[in-house]
């Protein structure tokens, strides 16, 4: 697979990715707590595949490179979001394991590709 296809399937996969943290976010109660809850975690689900498209469509390799760093850092928040779900037992860990699992994968990706950009 080439960089530009690699790049096409990876923007896919983010904003799929979006899509499964929006639905999951329905899921959450509607109370004050759940309502920031749902706000922060949809906010750093959904950035992560926007940063993404932003870093392909980049200026320079600094800019790709900082937006690349935005990926990951959005990445590990949406995991931090998600424990704090299990955590104040608003979801339970089988409803979300799919979505860390997947944040898990894209913050490593996004870390290789930032590593990689910085040789």
């Amino acid at each position: 697979m080439d960089n530009k296809e690699f790049s096409q399937q990876l923007e896919k996969r983010t904003r799929a990715f979006a899509v499964r943290i929006i639905r999951l976010s329905t899921k959450l109660p509607n109370t004050p707590e759940g309502r920031v809850i749902r706000n922060q975690i949809t906010k750093a689900g959904t950035s992560v595949g926007a940063n993404y498209r932003e870093a392909n469509r980049a200026r320079s390799r600094a800019d790709f490179n900082n937006k690349i760093k935005i990926c990951e850092s959005e990445a590990s928040e949406t995991q931090y979001w998600l424990q704090v779900i299990v955590e104040a037992d608003l979801l339970p860990w089988e409803r979300i394991k799919p979505e860390y699992t997947e944040s898990s994968e894209l913050l490593a990706i996004f870390t290789s590709i930032g590593k990689a950009g910085k040789s």
